[in-house]
Order: C-alpha cells, then sequence, then structure tokens
C-alpha cells in the first residue's frame, strides 16, 4: 500500500474515528493530535478544510451532504482535483503534480493534495 503523508493520513483516520463520533470536525481533530505531536500541525487549516470541504458536498462515501466548513477557497481546491482524477482515472499523481494541475500560479500547496489523494486511493471518494 502506498505511504502516505499524516494529512493523509489524518483524512482516513478520521472517518474511522466518526463511525463513533458525531462531528467530522471532531473527528479530524482527534485524528491529528493522535498522529501529530505538534499543536500547530494538529490545528493546521488548509487539509482539515480540503478534507471537511469534500464533505460538504457529498463526495465522501459515508458522509451526508452537509455544512461542515465555511472554506471556500480549499474546498474548490479539492472539488477541482477530484474532477481532475475522475478525468484522467488512469494517471497516478503526486500531490505537487496534481497540486500544478490545478493551474493556480504561484501559489504552494500546504498538503491539501495529500488529503484529496489519500481518500481517492482508498476508494474513500465518490466516484
Amino acid at each position: 500500500m502506498k505511504k502516505y503523508n499524516k494529512y493523509g493520513l489524518t483524512a482516513i483516520k478520521a472517518l474511522e474515528i466518526y463511525k463513533v463520533e458525531e462531528s467530522l470536525r471532531e473527528s479530524w481533530f482527534s485524528a491529528a493530535v493522535e498522529l501529530f505531536e505538534s499543536e500547530s500541525s494538529q490545528k493546521k487549516g488548509c487539509p482539515r478544510s480540503t478534507f471537511l470541504g469534500l464533505c460538504a458536498e457529498g463526495l465522501v462515501k459515508g458522509i451526508p451532504k452537509g455544512n461542515y466548513t465555511k472554506s471556500v477557497k480549499n474546498k474548490d481546491y479539492a472539488l477541482r482535483a477530484v474532477a481532475i482524477l475522475k478525468q484522467n482515472r488512469h494517471t497516478t499523481y503526486s500531490p505537487k503534480e496534481l497540486w500544478d494541475k490545478l493551474e493556480l500560479g504561484d501559489k504552494r500547496h500546504n498538503s491539501q493534495m495529500d488529503v484529496v489523494l489519500a481518500l481517492w486511493e482508498h476508494g474513500l471518494i465518490v466516484k
């Protein structure tokens, strides 16, 4: 199995925790606390907003569409990335390669694509 960075693993773990807890946001925080020692890493917003944005659109298996995040940009990045993955099902991307496909100029990747790719490659994105 492919090795994911900790934010990708946090997304997968959050879904496991969500089966027990009520809140997706709390599930993310519980998973982040389990995987990261640094408080700043636990609270990092971009990967969390990406995860919650995909959930909000009903794109994560087992999660009903809902209002889980106020993020606009990270949610948009995630939705665009999923669209790229759906159009190129037989192409394998690194997080940076997928980020570059979004054509955002000098804007830097901040673990958003790690979340998208971990969920995609685990079959957790509604295709």
